[in-house]
């Protein structure tokens, strides 16, 4: 039999329509790895949501896996030593992997090429975008910055390519590599543990995933009305099966596209958002962590350079502003993992406009409590809101959050998650007088000082 092919998995976690397993099973017995490498991301390691999916990721491919009488082999540690031990310990002939772009996993990949053992090669698939990254330039051969133009050229490139089935059979070696207990990666939240709220909004996996979009295919038709209402959550929800690659957007793709009206259209754009934003971070793989536009940095407030300003980033943490749909948004992602779309936007500008925080700060926190977060995503949402990106919404775009909730009908919204104003009619809600607010803080600041105060901050850092 051909010599053992190790599957390098990552944010790939599925069986059908993965090229790496798919090449690998056509090879000869196939070992899949994981590995958890934490220092490799510093600061964008797995943050705690990401982790509680992670860990129920991998116990559901691990279930597929045993169907097939494959397995996973589990490690911790630097990526590049641990497959190079597995490779050095089986006589691998190759490492198959989806190709990755975060800055950590490129770099990885780099060295991986070089490290291997003798005979045994490093074979990367495309399969995690609609696109490979790159694949779409300008006429002169450079890579897009907006997302415009971006979004036509993709679309005159389409289809993407055809999915490829689970493979007919997954061949096991000979011995299995020693591997970690899931469980003792300590990937699930105790002392206390939060993520009963988490537990019960999703389901996860990859038959998890292909059962949302099932269900989902019939409200696309309504996607382009009902995705800026959060009353009526019209979202697919599919953004951390995508991310953790549960299904492929290929997959979501071939399912949806052919429908008529606006809007499949419109969630096609947002597919391809996904690729813009990795398109992005190969330029430029700080992006989320650093502003593409100079002039900023006196714009900001601190919160390590005032107990003040650390409490108002804690207030919006924790969805106490004052401003119900702001705080619904806050709550329903702490209680879930995920906000819904508009929201998010509405959310984050108040954060760097109306507290004038530097959005990093809002990066790190939706890094580490989204069960979707995204490097590329994250980072691209936050530049694009705060107005500092490559193509961005300008910063004097203040959105009004009062106004904001009552234009896309957030009174439900708000009493699911805002407990204290569940008993509120339409007409208070969404600002509730000062004198009815019981318990419910009052604003943390006025929209209109809040205004000013952005717009002569925004003229003084220019001018500086």
């Amino acid at each position: 039999m051909s010599s053992p092919q190790i599957v390098w998995l990552r944010r790939d976690l599925r069986l059908a329509d993965q090229p790496a397993l798919y090449a690998a099973a056509h090879a000869g017995p196939v070992i899949p790895v994981f590995v958890l490498d934490d220092e490799a991301a510093r600061s964008h390691a797995y943050g705690g949501a990401s982790r509680w999916w992670l860990h129920h990721s991998l116990e559901s491919l691990a279930k597929g896996l045993g169907s097939r009488h494959s397995q996973i082999v589990l490690r911790r540690g630097d990526a590049v030593e641990q497959l190079c031990e597995i490779a050095r310990e089986c006589g691998a002939g190759a490492v198959h992997a989806i190709r990755h772009y975060e800055p950590w996993w490129r770099q990885a990949q780099g060295k991986l090429d070089e490290a291997l053992p003798d005979g045994c090669e490093l074979c990367l698939h495309d399969g995690n975008y609609l696109l490979p990254p790159g694949a779409v330039t300008t006429g002169s051969g450079d890579p897009y910055k907006i997302y415009t133009p971006f979004s036509k050229a993709m679309l005159e490139r389409f289809p993407p390519r055809d999915c490829l089935p689970e493979p007919e059979t997954i061949h096991s070696p000979d011995k299995w590599p020693k591997s970690d207990s899931l469980s003792d990666w300590g990937l699930l939240p105790s002392k206390p543990d939060w993520s009963g709220g988490i537990a019960d909004f999703w389901n996860v996996g990859e038959q998890a995933a292909h059962e949302r979009l099932a269900e989902w295919a019939d409200d696309v038709a309504q996607y382009d009305d009902e995705r800026n209402l959060p009353s009526r959550d019209g979202s697919s929800r599919l953004s951390p099966h995508l991310h953790f690659g549960e299904i492929s957007p290929a997959q979501v793709w071939h399912r949806l596209s052919g429908r008529r009206g606006q809007g499949w259209r419109t969630f096609e754009k947002e597919l391809i958002w996904r690729d813009y934003a990795q398109n992005l971070i190969c330029q430029f793989p700080d992006y989320p962590s650093k502003s593409y536009r100079d002039g900023y940095s006196g714009l900001w407030r601190n919160p390590n350079r005032g107990h003040i300003i650390q409490e108002e980033l804690e207030a919006w943490q924790r969805g106490m502003t004052g401003y119900p749909i702001v705080d619904a948004g806050m709550r329903q992602l702490w209680q879930t993992g995920w906000m819904h779309n508009r929201v998010r936007m509405i959310a984050a500008s108040f954060l760097v406009k109306h507290l004038l925080i530097d959005w990093t700060f809002g990066e790190q926190w939706f890094w580490d409590t989204l069960v979707d977060a995204d490097y590329g995503n994250n980072g691209v949402n936050w530049q694009w809101i705060s107005g500092t990106g490559v193509d961005s919404n300008m910063f004097v775009r203040i959105m009004a959050p009062l106004s904001q909730s009552e234009k896309f009908d957030a009174a439900d919204y708000i009493r699911e998650y805002v407990p204290e104003l569940a008993e509120f009619g339409d007409e208070d809600i969404h600002d509730p007088p000062d004198h009815k607010r019981g318990k419910y803080p009052k604003k943390i600041i006025g929209h209109r000082e809040a205004r000013e105060r952005a717009l002569s901050a925004y003229n003084d850092a220019k001018q500086g």
